[in-house]
């Protein structure tokens, strides 16, 4: 008999072919990754995986048995959940968040995808800001938030937007002329600073400390709500990477929004707190990923 432990290693390994990314998933060491999968190996009497120095490949008979157990996990999740739910006292309420404007409309699709197919729950919907977004979820005054990724300490959703990034300069600036811009130019002008209490790790994907070619970026003054960011960019205060809806739900003639041309696209979803993975929560995750197909 398989221990759990030993199901999750391998299937992870499975899907990421990496033995580094693997114990980074699981929080282990790569020593642990290698020592659990050599003794299902003597186990099944097989190769599951083929090493070399460059690369990490799954053999037939692994890939088999990934096949095989995959729905056997996916079933005693889905059956944990159930008895999770159970225990919690499930009261048949869904409360749900939007981070944005822009994120709203997807919001409403998965609301309503999620009502038809469990018209026993109710749901309800609200708007959070960035200073009370994460202590929404942690409190557990909503249980379901669809935000920008990443998102730490939380689990994350499928993607339902991707959107490219633009500068937001203030309308008068030589940079408002220019037809794309370098993530480069954040070393010469001080970047507006989203509030303490947002997610260190999407601070550090919408507003690095450094360029990519290593160059400091200087830091402006920090905002408490997303307009009001943009109103210290629009008074010269500095400026502020942002997605493309930006442009179109707030549009304001004191700032000019200018293509980041080697920036990755911004992607966003849902997020929830792990700890509060109900039966709820997945259904309208599930939903919300059917709703934008």
């Amino acid at each position: 008999m398989l221990e759990r432990h030993e199901v999750e290693t391998f299937l992870t390994l499975a899907e990421e072919l990496h033995f580094g990314r693997t114990a980074q998933r699981l929080r282990v060491t790569t020593g642990r990754i290698s020592h659990v999968i050599k003794k299902l190996e003597r186990h099944v009497g097989a190769p599951l995986f083929e090493r070399t120095s460059r690369r990490v490949t799954i053999t037939a008979i692994g890939r088999r048995l990934a096949e095989d157990l995959t729905p056997l996990v996916e079933q005693m999740d889905a059956a944990l959940l159930r008895a999770i739910t159970a225990g919690r006292g499930v009261t048949g309420r869904l409360r749900v968040a939007f981070l944005g404007e822009y994120v709203a409309p997807v919001l409403s699709k998965a609301v309503t995808l999620f009502t038809a197919r469990h018209p026993d729950c109710d749901v309800e919907v609200r708007e959070v800001q960035l200073y009370n977004s994460r202590a929404s979820l942690v409190d557990g005054s909503i249980d379901v938030l669809i935000a920008s990724f990443p998102f730490d300490g939380m689990a994350n959703g499928p993607i339902l937007m991707t959107e490219r990034r633009l500068l937001a300069v203030p309308a008068d600036d030589p940079l408002a002329a220019e037809k794309s811009v370098s993530l480069e130019v954040l070393a010469d002008h001080p970047v507006i600073q989203y509030p303490e209490m947002t997610s260190e790790e999407f601070k550090k994907n919408r507003t690095p400390s450094r360029t990519p070619s290593g160059r400091p970026v200087p830091k402006g003054p920090p905002g408490t709500t997303f307009s009001e960011m943009l109103s210290l960019v629009a008074m010269g205060r500095g400026v502020l990477p942002v997605g493309e809806q930006t442009q179109r739900y707030h549009p304001r003639p004191d700032i000019a929004y200018v293509p980041i041309r080697d920036a990755p696209p911004i992607e966003r979803g849902p997020v929830w707190l792990e700890s509060n993975t109900t039966a709820w929560v997945l259904e309208f995750v599930r939903a919300a990923a059917d709703s934008v197909r």
